[in-house]
């Protein structure tokens, strides 16, 4: 335990606090038992960590990555035992989902030391939804994505702004005084602005490991595949990313593949669940979720200048970035009149020549142009919509 402890202490050192996601101020720390869930590289390990530095007692915590060798040989549960018999109080647990049997061992762990507070956080949020139902009544559970272009800002060019709702936005109410000239920033933010760890360098190398680990190391722990299933996940991906963006025929792709219909389905939805893609749905459902996919999008727009091997298409980088700013506050479902409706509103997307014909007899529509400083009556500029969280 002495190595675990002298572990933590020297990444606690190196911390920086400055910065804080999204997530850390919707957290109710004071919960016995929080997971945090989310696509590997998006900061989750910073956030837990910057969480102790800023608010405990170094004597009282501890943090664990669960892939440490110590767990060779030893139990989750016994290190919480001897934890609290030190006088711990708060154990942070990373990577919890390389832990054989974890959500048992967290069961236990909550039922038997009610003075432990214990957060726990999971780069595949496919195992840890996986195990979450076991501890629906113990743990609250939250998912963090990458940064929204409003963070971008702050982390790389120290330029601050409010959270703007979409109402705010829709009314042209954005003021940032410090920002006269958004879109070069926000060029930048659609190739590398995603992940935090772009400001670290290496960052094309860096984002190909985590699509590598990802498919061929965390999807297919969590669903027993085979290294052989992995490498046609990978395909799919290759396939979503060359499109346009990719409407769903699953007998078409079972053939590319090689694989039964049945499957391609199931594939969607886990690559989906660990961050690489994000499924746009209709209405049918009634639930969100349970509509019809109508679209597959890459996750960000930096997956897409990641893998797509020719210029990537701009049509499809505007649609993804408005897909993935927007679902973090809203239910975004797919429009039969525009590209994508949150309640009542429908939202075309296209470049600053975008007309107004497509949205004609819409109550409730808005073109959001790209290319555009500031907005006017409906026309609402793209890069505002990654200012509402």
């Amino acid at each position: 335990m002495e190595k675990l402890l002298e572990y933590f202490h020297k990444l606690l050192q190196a911390i920086d606090t400055s910065f804080l996601r999204y997530t850390y101020a919707e957290i109710n720390w004071e919960s016995r038992m929080i997971g945090l869930t989310g696509p590997r590289g998006v900061g989750k390990t910073t956030l837990i960590l910057q969480y102790i530095k800023k608010n405990l007692n170094p004597a009282e915590a501890l943090y664990v990555t669960a892939e440490d060798f110590y767990f060779a040989d030893h139990k989750l549960i016994d290190l919480a035992d001897v934890f609290i018999k030190q006088g711990g109080k708060h154990l942070f647990i990373d990577e919890i989902h390389k832990y054989k049997n974890w959500s048992k061992e967290l069961k236990l762990i909550y039922d038997y030391y009610a003075e432990l507070q214990v957060i726990f956080t999971g780069s595949s949020v496919l195992d840890i939804n996986k195990g979450a139902s076991d501890l629906s009544r113990r743990a609250v559970m939250h998912h963090m994505q990458g940064l929204s272009f409003r963070e971008y800002l702050q982390l790389f060019h120290q330029i601050s702004s409010d959270v703007y709702s979409l109402d705010d936005i829709l009314a042209h109410q954005v003021k940032i005084p410090n920002l006269k000239h958004p879109l070069k920033f926000f060029a930048q933010y659609l190739r590398r602005g995603y992940y935090p760890f772009a400001l670290e360098g290496d960052f094309d190398i860096r984002l190909q490991q985590i699509i590598n680990q990802t498919l061929e190391s965390d999807i297919p722990l969590f669903a027993d595949m085979n290294v052989a299933t992995g490498r046609k996940m990978k395909q799919l991906l290759a396939i979503i990313a060359k499109s346009v963006p990719f409407k769903p025929n699953f007998s078409n792709i079972a053939t590319m593949l090689s694989a039964s219909r049945n499957n391609i389905a199931d594939y969607c939805l886990y690559i989906e669940e660990a961050g690489m893609i994000a499924q746009l749905r209709d209405d049918t459902g009634g639930i969100r979720g349970l509509g019809k996919v109508d679209k597959i999008y890459l996750d960000n727009t930096n997956l897409i200048y990641s893998l797509a091997e020719s210029s990537p298409n701009i049509g499809n980088i505007r649609e993804t970035f408005f897909f993935n700013q927007l679902r973090v506050k809203h239910e975004v479902i797919a429009s039969t009149v525009g590209d994508f409706q949150i309640g009542d509103m429908v939202f075309e997307i296209g470049g600053k020549t975008k007309s107004q014909k497509q949205l004609q007899g819409v109550k409730n529509g808005y073109v959001v142009k790209d290319d555009i400083e500031s907005g006017f009556l409906n026309t609402i500029p793209l890069w505002q919509l990654g200012m509402t969280y």
